[in-house]
């Protein structure tokens, strides 16, 4: 499966969208989501990383740029590019050892971060609609793939 699209009418259903996703990729992975402000990406990601068993507070990066959270057996990090100035803000701080196989990587705002991010695993546009929000997930990979495959079961 290369694409899968739902509208999700509320913040709890973004948060369950998320979690859906985190569980379907259990082997690591990297999600760039793209949206407006306002569209849901941080409440996506808050659900992703719930779901993947954290129960503190998950907070916007968008003045740190990363904030890693450290499972037992699970890396996350959750990257929020809204303010970066300059890309190579990230190769000062070392971003190319975030992404490795087995850490789940959340990326907001990848475009800002274009040619030192890699290839993402899933692209999720978050389109503002009527009903609520309508998500894109676009499998990249074959990670990606297997992943949507689980999602839309």
């Amino acid at each position: 499966m290369k694409s899968w699209q739902t509208i999700i009418a509320d913040e709890e259903g973004m948060e369950e969208a998320g979690r859906q996703l985190g569980l379907a990729l259990p082997q690591g992975g990297v999600v760039f989501l793209e949206g407006t402000l306002g569209a849901g990406k941080t409440t996506f990601s808050r659900g992703f990383i719930r779901g993947l068993g954290h129960t503190g507070t998950v907070k916007s990066p968008t003045y740190t740029l990363v904030e890693p959270y450290e499972l037992a057996d699970i890396a996350i990090y959750h990257f929020d590019l809204y303010r970066l100035r300059d890309p190579e803000e990230l190769e000062l701080m070392g971003v190319r050892d975030y992404f490795t196989p087995s850490a789940r990587v959340l990326v907001e705002w990848p475009e800002k971060g274009q040619g030192l991010l890699p290839e993402p695993d899933i692209h999720l546009t978050i389109t503002v609609v009527p009903q609520g929000r309508h998500l894109e997930f676009t499998a990249l990979s074959n990670r990606g793939q297997a992943a949507l495959a689980r999602l839309s079961a």
